[in-house]
């Protein structure tokens, strides 16, 4: 590293300005700094939201020392394509004042959740942090799950001020959890139960907290390791909390319209909306972005593509992607509208980032479960409205059984599912049954659908017919004469 570099800090930033502490942010992982911190510090700017985050460690592995030697502050390198072109950007984000172990100080831990000013509760502790430890105590400092510790910060926040109405607080977990915000509510109040305390605990809970189900998304990719000499020579400071991700986010909050008083939103150009319902949001996530990715997955990989850039710019390919969402997965939705198409415009834009290295094969983990999530559903409301077949969510289908033959060409595909699913397929293309009746067992298999996909009119035809042309031959021919 070179020698001239500045160690980061807020005296060598000159960084005088400080607010108040009033967000608790438990985890402060890349996703979070890159996501949360980088809509505070806009909030701060843009809003007056005037507060600062006190990041709480989560776990008690790993350490959170460079964060407070840096004293919370770190850059964050923005990449978009625009007009086919990588525009980069870059911040200083300050609004992080300090991070707190309550593995190590459990007392700086309880004093935070007595101090006045705590407003908001962010999270973000990974799926399998939002369960329920019967083990935990308030007794333990602390107890070693995410809601106990919540549960704990919050009673000894409703001791401090008595059980005060305004001293409650807005929670906003991250985690990819359906109903985020329900599901945290309803683990604090088992919590509260399991360790019998008095009921105004509860009611307080239930009348002056409030818990928002969220979505979140951006892609965060962490430290750019391939070009951080150059970027921090650029920078003139020895950053080590340096953080790349894309440029866009969007965060949606199921709330009132009145949370625009307290998290002011409106007065910033973030893509950061409160809404009355997430749901719709989660929908079209799913489908078209979650989707356009479990469709070309086993496709993309069957023809030797190793990332999604690589497989929305392949001619036949990412033609074929752009075709399955714009002419099946949107015209499934009951109400499909510009906001849509849009939304779509703005996915497939993300996967032409060529910073954005995303392996076709990491997104192939349960692709069983994601494709009955992703695309069933498109699948089964297309054929409702339109009386066919949306033909290239099928032929992505009929690729994703061949991709769980679990070889191609003469090498092994590495599937990253449960050992059933990956045994069960092997049994199938080792029985030596014929594809049509492949396909029919695979349909019929409610394990993996919850219903029988037989029942879908002329699926089992049009599966069969494509995965013939895909096995005699090969992947590239069949996009090559690919009629939708």
């Amino acid at each position: 590293m070179n020698s001239t570099l500045r160690p980061l800090n807020r005296q060598t930033a000159e960084i005088s300005q400080s607010y108040p502490e009033r967000v608790v942010q438990f985890g402060g992982g890349n996703f979070l700094r890159g996501f949360v911190e980088w809509i505070i510090e806009a909030l701060n700017q843009q809003a007056g939201f005037a507060s600062s985050v006190v990041i709480v460690k989560p776990t008690p592995g790993g350490s959170y020392e460079t964060l407070a030697t840096q004293e919370g502050l770190f850059h964050l390198q923005l990449h978009e394509v625009r007009d086919g072109t990588l525009v980069t950007e870059r911040s200083l984000i300050t609004c992080v004042s300090r991070a707190i172990n309550p593995y190590e100080d459990y007392a700086a831990y309880l004093a935070l959740a007595r101090q006045p000013d705590i407003r908001f509760i962010i999270s973000n502790t990974t799926e399998v942090g939002l369960a329920f430890a019967a083990e935990d105590q308030l007794s333990d400092a602390p107890s070693s799950s995410f809601p106990a510790k919540a549960t704990a910060f919050l009673y000894e926040r409703f001791r401090q001020f008595g059980g005060q109405a305004d001293k409650g607080c807005i929670l906003l977990p991250c985690e990819l959890v359906e109903g985020n915000g329900d599901l945290l509510k309803q683990l604090i109040l088992q919590y509260a139960d399991l360790w019998n305390l008095e009921p105004e605990f509860a009611q307080w809970i239930e009348t002056s907290n409030q818990f928002c189900n969220t979505l979140v998304d951006r892609i965060v990719t962490g430290y750019p390791k391939g070009d951080s000499e150059a970027i921090l020579e650029d920078i003139g400071f020895d950053d080590h909390l340096l953080l790349e991700a894309e440029r866009y986010h969007s965060w949606v909050i199921e709330a009132p319209q009145s949370l625009k008083d307290e998290l002011p939103v409106h007065k910033t150009d973030l893509n950061v909306r409160i809404v009355d319902d997430v749901e719709p949001y989660r929908k079209e996530k799913v489908r078209i972005l979650n989707g356009a990715h479990t469709a070309m997955m086993p496709l993309g990989y069957l023809l030797g593509l190793e990332t999604v850039q690589q497989a929305i710019e392949h001619p036949q390919l990412g033609l074929f992607i752009r075709e399955l969402v714009y002419s099946e997965i949107i015209p499934s939705f009951e109400n499909p509208d510009e906001h849509l198409e849009q939304f779509a415009r703005d996915v497939l834009n993300r996967f032409r980032s060529p910073f954005i290295h995303h392996l076709l094969i990491s997104i192939a983990f349960k692709s069983i479960s994601k494709f009955k999530i992703r695309l069933v559903p498109t699948i089964i409301s297309y054929e409702s409205r339109y009386h066919k077949l949306p033909r290239h969510v099928v032929l992505a289908f009929a690729g994703l059984i061949c991709f769980y033959k679990g070889e191609w060409n003469g090498s092994v595909i590495p599937l990253n599912d449960d050992a059933a699913v990956i045994s069960w397929f092997a049994d199938q293309w080792q029985a030596g049954i014929g594809i049509r009746t492949l396909v029919e067992n695979v349909l019929a298999n409610e394990n993996f659908w919850e219903e029988d996909l037989r029942q879908i009119d002329g699926l089992v035809d049009l599966i069969t017919e494509y995965l013939t042309k895909i096995d005699d031959d090969g992947i590239e021919a069949v996009l090559q004469h690919f009629e939708g």
